[in-house]
């Protein structure tokens, strides 16, 4: 059998891991095989084994895939003249453009994390790197001057990946959410939370006024 040129091996690779996002986000990690996913790619067992041995492979592949994706898009995020625009734009695509298999996607390997030691170790290494990169470009925006938040980054990143996660939930398991029009209203508090007008006080710092408790 000859063998396949580098850019036709890439291509393949791409077909497979395209193949597996559908299979696992229509029928869960569990429920999909893998000649399910070969007939998705519409190869043979053996070309499939050639690339991923496992279903675990495939969740490998496909998370470094995203980690690659996300690597890139964080890089122009952080060269943007308008670092605010730039996350919406981000967020918009991810909360609102990728087809709906990718969120399931996300709420099924996360899923799976909790009871698949090697999944769970996939997801969390993407996990931390995901907050990582953030954490770095709003580290080195605050230095810049091209935002002042009241708080420290990774506590801020957190926040901004909490509120990430619950749109893309919504999303997931909601066929009547409307991300897209949730969207302006989301990063009017994310605007707010990268440039405050005001110090924010640490959560249950304040005391209370004695006139408007019953």
């Amino acid at each position: 059998m000859p063998r396949l040129k580098p850019d036709t091996q890439r291509a393949r690779r791409e077909t497979i891991l395209d193949a597996a996002e559908l299979c696992f986000a229509r029928a869960g990690f569990h429920r999909t095989t893998m000649q399910d996913i070969c007939a998705e790619a519409g190869i043979s067992a053996g070309a499939l084994y050639v690339y991923f041995k496992s279903k675990e492979d495939l969740i490998a592949g496909i998370a470094e895939r995203n980690r690659t994706k996300l690597a890139d898009e964080l890089k122009k995020v952080a060269a943007a003249p308008d670092l605010v625009s730039a996350l919406g734009a981000l967020g918009e695509h991810y909360a609102v453009d990728e087809p709906l298999h990718k969120r399931l996607l996300c709420i099924e390997i996360g899923c799976e994390s909790t009871r698949n030691p090697a999944v769970g170790e996939i997801f969390r290494s993407v996990d931390s790197f995901c907050m990582n990169s953030l954490v770095d470009l709003l580290e080195r925006a605050a230095t810049e001057g091209r935002i002042a938040p009241g708080m420290e980054p990774r506590q801020l990143a957190q926040i901004i990946a909490v509120i990430g996660d619950g749109l893309f939930w919504r999303r997931a398991v909601d066929p009547a959410f409307d991300a897209q029009a949730l969207m302006p209203a989301v990063m009017r508090l994310v605007a707010l939370l990268l440039n405050p007008t005001d110090p924010m006080p640490a959560y249950g710092s304040q005391t209370p006024d004695p006139k408007v408790i019953p």
